[in-house]
C-alpha cells in the first residue's frame, strides 16, 4: 500500500485530505509545517507529498526545492495543493519541482486521480 505524507498546517485542510487519501486506500501520514515534513520524510520515505505552500516556519516552495535537491528524495513526487490559485504561483511551483500542482478548492476527484497517476508512474 501506497504512503502518502499530507503536510498541511490548517487542521481542517488536513483532515479532509487525509480522509479522501484513506478513503481511496492509501496509507497517510501528516505533518503541521515544513520543517516537519522534511523530517518525516527522511525517516518514514512516504511514496508521494501533498505539500501546502502558505504554511510556518517554511513554505512550501522551500520543501519542494530541498526534497528535489537532495538525491535520496529528488524522485519522491510532490503535489502542491494550495489556495494560491494564480497562474503564477502554478508556474512557480512546477518550477520548483512540483510534479503537479492543484488549487483550492478542489474537486476530491482531481486530488485523487492525480496522487494515483503520480503513483503509476
Amino acid at each position: 500500500m501506497s504512503k502518502v505524507l499530507v503536510v498541511e498546517d490548517s487542521v481542517a485542510q488536513q483532515q479532509m485530505i487525509s480522509d479522501l487519501l484513506k478513503n481511496s486506500g492509501l496509507t497517510v501520514a501528516v505533518a503541521n509545517n515544513g520543517v516537519e515534513a522534511l523530517n518525516h520524510v527522511q525517516q518514514s520515505h512516504p511514496d508521494i507529498v501533498v505539500l501546502d505552500i502558505v504554511m510556518p516556519q517554511m513554505n512550501g516552495y522551500e520543501v519542494c526545492r530541498r526534497l528535489k535537491a537532495d538525491p535520496k528524495t529528488q524522485n519522491v513526487p510532490v503535489v502542491m495543493c494550495s489556495s494560491k490559485g494564480e497562474e503564477f504561483d502554478r508556474y512557480w511551483g512546477m518550477r520548483q519541482g512540483a510534479d503537479a500542482y492543484i488549487a483550492k478548492p478542489f474537486q476530491p476527484n482531481e486530488l485523487i486521480g492525480t496522487v494515483k497517476q503520480l503513483l503509476r508512474t
